[in-house]
């Protein structure tokens, strides 16, 4: 290696060591520096590694190429390949071990000079050593030496040689190897087959050749540019890489003929190629004069199988350092760890990292795969702190039945879990919908029904300019207030929001009930005050202070709302103002807006967003003019839309408003199964055959595929079906010829009805008038039987017509 980049090997047994090699060997101990200051005379490697030097030899001019020996003992023992031909072995004084003091300053000498370019231990015969040198006419180029030789087979005079330490050693000079190879020809690169210690696989002048040492009169070859640097994968023995000039050829020795795969060629001649010894399939490429390292990812290469296939990769590149790279070595045990060393012997250790593989499982388990590790990330189905993934809570709906359940609407949101307040409104309109429309049928068929699924802002504007207002007593106060007239409309729209019941009775007492069983006190008294029952609101307050889960402080607003006044310049009227931003329920809050407002003028109750839109929409029904309704609901529903609140489909209805609003929802949430059992509940075809409903539809179908739900799928599909008869399946026949037996599919249009030569395979479906009349395939006609057939639906065998020229 003299005059030549220098070269770097990791020891093989000692994953602390490694030797850097040019014009002398330098042996190097690694330590890590992760709790420890760096050492003086130590060399940076990492910021978590650093290098002490050991020993130096440079009893070994001319070195060419060197291989540490592959066995525990004796573990520093090398064998230098020289410019002459010569192999020595060498140590580097760490081994005192006098059974193998022998062994050092052997060498081993070939019949004529010439340069040795590669040197490779048997890794099973751990004594074998091959030699491949460049060409001569009359003798070999592959040398196989055994260094436990204590004798040449041939007479030859002993030579002393001498060595750098001043003392003289009588050392064999062994000219007889056990086998000789590549006769008239050059070696430049050679491996042994892990396979089988007896074959030896090497790069000559012009091809690759496998020797068998069992006979060595016949070898099998392959012609090819790329002989250099041949290296046999550790994990998977039939793949070998070599390389010439700038291009790197994968083998596959079961199927020799050519190269399975040939990497991208590089504009610079390659230096180096090697298989990580702990990764598989991982081939890392060093080209002249470059700081960077390609890495070709063949992990996952399929076997081929025809002439034509040709196995895939994985390229990347990674940057040591920011110096041109001389050489590098992998770490024989450490993942994807190597050391580079650059011309001026400048070294580094890095290791290259993995790509993070991401999977998400159907179940919103995150699983990502780094070198050797698998990693999993999933939900903690008992922490109730964290707020769960959509993909987990529409999985437990469906295993709840959520959705399915169409004689009580309502009650899909406590099958949802009764946590969402947007899904409980949307069931609730959804269900009261369903319940109106069923009973409008039933009166007068043709009336106002679609109207109901059209939602309040449809019903709002067919009664525009048809309600006067009038003034009503206040229940409980000396005070009257102007109220609209209820017509049909607004009456459809307060039974929409659950205010009032079925009929042309306004009484809330029921609604004010079920509020209270609910212990929803704050919203039942503001109802009760919207509906100028002062009286009844108190009742309500001391009710909820005086339960077990109620709050003591509504005694306080009981009594506050007792001393109420409406006298414009009371102190009472200007604390209430002041002080009712401060109270934490939004229902209190608009309770005294609604005291303190002025008279058509009730933008603190109509504009408070905590506030149910339900009962902001009943609300404006009762105290709003049709000019101001209107305006207050478009507003309203312009809102709901952008926002994607559930609750605004009471507004927008099945139409396409309402798919306007579920499109934001889904975007914000991405609840499809919730978008499209709403969609299925009552909407019309056109609204059905939108492309996102569409789309909302098929992908919540494809979800309970990919959770395995396959029955909850089936109920799913038998529901659409129900809703939306369009979604069933066109009836298909299938009918083979039982002449030439090719199978012919027909839908119901065109039905064959005559002729012979017919086998039937299935039928279904209703028949119209027939269009074909014999087979396509072989031409023959079909028999006539086929369209009774079809028509009964049964087997051939059952045709009432009794047809005796059916096959």
């Amino acid at each position: 290696m003299s005059g030549t980049k220098p070269d770097i090997l990791w020891a093989p047994h000692q994953v602390d060591r490694f030797v850097v090699c040019d014009s002398e060997l330098s042996l190097y101990h690694v330590e890590s520096t992760v709790n420890s200051e760096l050492k003086a005379g130590s060399l940076r490697l990492s910021e978590d590694s650093a290098a002490t030097l050991l020993s130096i030899n440079s009893d070994t001019p001319y070195m060419k190429c060197v291989a540490w020996y592959l066995n525990y003992d004796p573990e520093c023992l090398l064998a230098v390949g020289q410019a002459n031909g010569r192999v020595v072995l060498t140590s580097l004084g760490q081994d005192h071990n006098s059974k193998f003091k022998d062994l050092i300053g052997k060498e081993f000498v070939p019949k004529h000079a010439r340069q040795c370019n590669t040197l490779a231990w048997n890794p099973l015969d751990n004594n074998w050593l091959a030699a491949g040198l460049d060409k001569h006419r009359a003798d070999f180029s592959v040398l196989i030496w055994d260094i436990c030789s204590k004798y040449t087979p041939d007479t030859v005079p002993m030579e002393k040689v001498r060595l750098s330490a001043g003392e003289t050693e009588t050392t064999l000079l062994v000219t007889k190897p056990l086998y000789e190879l590549g006769q008239n020809d050059a070696c430049l690169s050679l491996c042994w087959l892990p396979r089988d210690q007896k074959l030896l696989l090497a790069g000559m002048h012009r091809n690759l050749a496998i020797f068998d040492l069992r006979n060595t009169s016949q070898k099998m070859f392959v012609n090819t540019k790329a002989v250099q640097g041949v290296t046999v994968d550790p994990y998977f023995h039939d793949r070998v890489a070599s390389f010439y000039e700038g291009q790197v050829a994968i083998w596959d020795l079961r199927k020799f003929e050519k190269p399975v795969l040939t990497l991208t060629e590089q504009p610079k001649p390659l230096t180096k190629v090697a298989w990580c010894p702990t990764r598989t399939g991982l081939l890392a490429t060093l080209t002249r004069d470059s700081n960077i390292i390609r890495l070709y990812d063949m992990q996952h290469t399929p076997t081929p199988i025809g002439d034509e296939t040709e196995p895939t990769i994985i390229e990347r590149s990674v940057q040591p350092c920011d110096n041109y790279i001389a050489s590098f070595a992998w770490h024989p045990t450490s993942q994807n760890r190597m050391i580079v060393v650059t011309p001026n012997r400048t070294m580094s250790d890095f290791t290259v990292f993995e790509r993070i593989s991401l999977a998400w499982s159907p179940i919103t388990s995150l699983m990502w795969a780094c070198g050797r590790h698998l990693y999993e990330c999933a939900e903690k189905e008992n922490d109730d702190s964290l707020e769960k993934d959509i993909a987990t809570k529409m999985r437990l709906r469906a295993l709840s039945r959520y959705g399915l359940d169409t004689e009580q609407v309502w009650r899909n949101h406590i099958l949802a879990g009764n946590e969402d307040p947007q899904l409980k409104s949307l069931w609730y309109t959804l269900h009261f919908m369903k319940q109106y429309t069923e009973d409008m049928d039933q009166k007068s068929p043709g009336n106002k029904g679609s109207l109901v699924y059209a939602g309040i802002k449809s019903i709002v504007k067919s009664s525009l300019g048809m309600v006067e207002s009038s003034r009503h007593n206040w229940t409980g106060l000396d005070k009257q207030t102007d109220i609209q007239n209820l017509n049909e409309e607004r009456l459809l729209a307060l039974q929409l929001c659950g205010w009032i019941k079925k009929g042309t009775d306004t009484d809330v007492g029921p609604f004010l009930n079920s509020l209270v069983q609910e212990g929803e006190w704050e919203r039942a008294a503001a109802v009760a005050l919207f509906n100028l029952d002062i009286r009844r609101a108190i009742q309500i307050l001391n009710e909820g202070a005086s339960s077990e889960k109620g709050d003591l402080n509504l005694n306080v607003v009981a009594m506050a709302l007792s001393g109420y006044t409406d006298e414009k310049n009371s102190l009472w009227r200007e604390m209430c103002s002041t002080l009712r931003l401060q109270l934490n329920n939004p229902y209190l809050c608009v309770m005294f807006a609604f005291l303190t407002s002025e008279t058509g003028s009730y933008d603190g109750v109509l504009y408070e967003d905590k506030v149910a839109v339900r009962d902001r929409v009943a609300f404006a029904c009762k105290f709003l003019s049709d000019t101001q309704l209107n305006r207050y609901i478009e507003k309203l529903t312009n809102e709901m839309k952008e926002a994607g609140n559930l609750e605004g489909i009471l507004l927008t209805g099945l139409t396409k408003d309402g798919v306007d609003l579920m499109e934001s929802y889904v975007d914000r949430t991405g609840d499809v199964q919730t978008a499209s059992y709403c969609m299925l509940q009552g909407s019309p075809l056109d609204v059905l055959k939108d492309e996102r409903v569409q789309y909302w539809i098929e992908n919540y179908r494809n979800l309970l595929d990919a959770w395995r739900f396959w029955h909850k799928r089936a109920e799913f599909d038998i529901h659409r079906s129900k809703l939306d008869p369009s979604s069933k399946p066109l009836a298909q026949v299938f009918v083979s010829c039982n002449f030439c037996g090719k199978s012919i599919s027909y839908s119901c249009s065109s039905v064959p009805h005559q002729g012979r030569g017919f086998s039937q395979y299935g039928v279904s479906g209703s028949p119209t008038k027939s269009k074909v009349t014999s087979c396509p395939g072989c031409r023959k006609p079909l028999p006539r039987c086929a369209l009774c057939l079809i028509n009964m639906g049964t087997p051939v065998s059952s045709c009432p017509e009794q047809h005796n020229d059916i096959t």
